[in-house]
């Protein structure tokens, strides 16, 4: 598991980095919750396990589908390479046709083939 995106999943569900870590970025490693004194008001802000799984997977997605849409690797492969034509195409397209049909013809598309998790 990225160790960014474990530590993001907890963060995100705790509102802060109010948890000891020793060892692996697993849920078991938590050591301890830091409650009271400004930090976790109560300890109902304490995730579950299963929270905090589902936490990374939804954010997991969420970095999977920016790098598709920016053509950046996932898994070793350019997974978007082309799939916008160039700006200067785009443009041209959008003058010769308009901008309802250049969002049909080229937005819509790329949508549909990497839809937001």
């Amino acid at each position: 598991m990225n160790d960014s995106i474990f530590l993001s999943a907890v963060s995100n569900l705790c509102g802060g980095y109010w948890f000891v870590l020793e060892g692996d970025n697993t849920y078991e490693n938590i050591k301890c919750w830091m409650v009271g004194n400004g930090n976790l008001t109560d300890e109902s802000k304490i995730p579950t396990k299963e929270q905090v799984l589902a936490e990374v997977e939804r954010l997991k997605k969420e970095e999977v589908y920016k790098r598709q849409r920016t053509g950046q690797l996932v898994d070793g492969v350019a997974t978007t390479e082309g799939i916008y034509p160039s700006i200067g195409e785009q443009l041209d397209y959008i003058y010769h046709n308009g901008i309802d049909k250049w969002k049909t013809d080229i937005v819509d598309p790329v949508k549909k083939k990497y839809p937001k998790p």
